[in-house]
């Protein structure tokens, strides 16, 4: 039986932290980074079920803009979060919303991914997780922000960044602020209202994209 998206995600925890090469430091300063983000109550201050979408309009890899309301006008929309290309955690999510677009798309709605990276990063990203759904690049992360996904990296886990991963988020987001989003998964119907909410300050740790489906199904019921 297939594993499911958290047993791959703590199966490639598990084996990136028994690594020898990466030094013992290196994971308690990302654990603490983790630890606080999750104390400082980032989570409760983001969207939650009920809550109206605030509307925006991005662009996809090719250029081509995205506007909520258009997106909303074919149906239903899912909207996932993440940081990055450069995030393995992220590219196994990304993987399992593609295994579960076909199953969100019988349902009549749309899927689409929403991160701060570049054009470029984001066609990186669609080709080396072979995605079928856009990517939208938020610039800055306004949009996260609007959804209180938002938060500024402290600077001992930018300077692990730059120095250690070689990752300058600065040149990948094509922006100086060091700000992340929280990876969050929503289902937002046509008046806006978000009917599904789930945002993890932990980004090692994400729900299996199946939970989407009866929340659609319910959805699209109520709509009918």
């Amino acid at each position: 039986m297939p594993q499911t998206l958290p047993e791959q995600l703590a199966a490639f925890r598990r084996d990136f932290e028994a690594r020898g090469d990466v030094p013992v430091a290196i994971h308690e300063t990302m654990h603490r980074a983790t630890a606080e983000l999750i104390a400082s109550g980032a989570e409760a201050r983001a969207l939650k079920v009920g809550d109206k979408a605030p509307d925006f309009a991005l662009r996809d890899a090719a250029g081509v803009e995205h506007a909520l309301a258009v997106l909303l006008a074919s149906g239903l929309l899912v909207v996932t979060f993440y940081r990055g290309v450069w995030c393995p955690y992220c590219n196994l999510d990304l993987k399992a919303m593609e295994a579960a677009r076909a199953g969100i798309e019988s349902l009549g709605a749309r899927l689409v991914a929403i991160s701060p990276q570049t054009a470029p990063n984001s066609r990186r990203s669609q080709r080396e997780n072979e995605l079928g759904f856009p990517i939208l690049s938020d610039p800055g992360n306004a949009v996260a922000a609007s959804f209180g996904l938002r938060f500024e990296l402290p600077d001992y886990l930018r300077n692990l960044y730059e120095n250690s991963f070689k990752n300058d988020l600065a040149v990948v987001n094509g922006d100086p602020s060091w700000t992340l989003p929280m990876p969050a998964r929503f289902v937002i119907g046509q008046d806006g209202t978000i009917f599904y909410a789930e945002v993890s300050a932990d980004y090692t740790n994400r729900p299996d994209p199946s939970e989407l489906l009866p929340v659609l199904r319910e959805a699209r019921s109520s709509a009918l």
